[in-house]
């Protein structure tokens, strides 16, 4: 692959706080080599504004290997970037040329206020998970993994569904803003497993509610949540969520 060098124009959303108004602001970069990585370009971007005496851009990361979902940025109006499947921490800059402009922004949905520049709150995400989505189980020794029989076809459906990182690029891409690949995906994964079962009709039910309490907007399958999801989640999941919501609505003592 051949490696390059580039010089760009980069059009950065930069807001103080979640009161303050934000703004675009340019800013250019030199010498960036085709096989950095995005969020390193950043790096070396917040390196010469330091050095300028400016403060830094504000951009959540952390494990930098597309497995925490933190690295949420809009690059040129695709939440990650131009790559499929990809995180933006796995965006490399061989995917720009030499002279572009490249517009960056955090998410824009309610449910995600901007903390500052590209950061967002996404712990609307987390109050959701808290209001189902895990198991209760006795403490001990880990079950050994072939102790409850599973068919293979639930197994890989959940396993997929449990790919999952929370990073919100769903929320971002869906022009309501709404949540349900990322909540149809964790109500999935355990509701295809017999562990989850127990609590499998207040789990929907609870996890639904606080998506709605949060904010997020309704869905209504255009599908831009599927095409930009970094790991891929199926509408099919979405399709279970409304299944199980349905049972559980009409077999709930609640």
């Amino acid at each position: 692959m051949e490696h390059y060098s580039m010089n760009l124009n980069l059009k950065v959303w930069r807001q103080k706080d979640t009161n303050a108004k934000g703004a675009f602001k340019m800013y250019r970069v030199e010498n960036i080599s085709s096989e950095m990585s995005f969020l390193e370009m950043f790096d070396v971007l917040n390196e010469q504004l330091v050095q300028t005496g400016e403060e830094p851009i504000v951009f959540d990361h952390d494990c930098r290997e597309g497995i925490c979902g933190a690295c949420s940025m809009y690059i040129n109006g695709k939440p990650h970037g131009p790559w499929q499947a990809n995180t933006t921490c796995q965006l490399h800059m061989r995917a720009f040329q030499d002279g572009d402009t490249i517009v960056v922004e955090p998410w824009r949905a309610d449910a995600f206020p901007v903390i500052k520049d590209l950061m967002v709150d996404r712990t609307a995400f987390d109050r959701i998970i808290q209001a189902g989505g895990y198991i209760s189980v006795n403490t001990g020794n880990a079950v050994d993994g072939n102790a409850i029989p599973i068919p293979k076809d639930d197994a890989d459906a959940s396993f997929a569904a449990a790919m999952c990182i929370g990073c919100g690029a769903c929320v971002a891409a869906c022009k309501n803003s709404s949540a349900m690949l990322f909540v149809s995906a964790k109500v999935s994964h355990l509701a295809l497993l017999p562990q989850g079962d127990p609590e499998r009709s207040s789990r929907v039910l609870n996890m639904v509610a606080q998506m709605d309490k949060e904010g997020f907007g309704s869905c209504t399958n255009t599908g831009a949540c599927e095409a930009t999801c970094p790991k891929e989640i199926s509408l099919d999941n979405i399709a279970r969520l409304n299944q199980e919501y349905l049972l559980a609505s009409l077999t709930s003592n609640k």
